[in-house]
């Protein structure tokens, strides 16, 4: 009966690990795409380029960011 539940704390801690390292994967994820698409998107800000900033990127890297940080919350619990 130790060996059991010997191998079933050892299934349940290789489970937390994964969990923990698929959700440090989609955080770090979710922290490229916002400094790629939204702190790229305001550059024209700081620089002379005239078209301005383009709002879809903009917008699509915010909900982009939120959905990958919200996945791997849901991920943790």
């Amino acid at each position: 009966m130790g060996k059991k539940q010997e191998k079933k704390t050892e299934a349940k801690e290789k489970d937390k690990t994964r969990r923990d390292k698929l959700a440090g994967y989609f955080f770090d994820l979710s922290k490229l795409i916002f400094a790629v698409l939204v702190s790229g998107g305001i550059t024209p800000l700081f620089t002379n380029i005239s078209d301005g900033i383009n709002w879809s990127t903009l917008v699509l890297g915010v909900i982009s960011t939120y959905m990958f940080a919200n996945f791997a919350t849901r991920i943790l619990k």
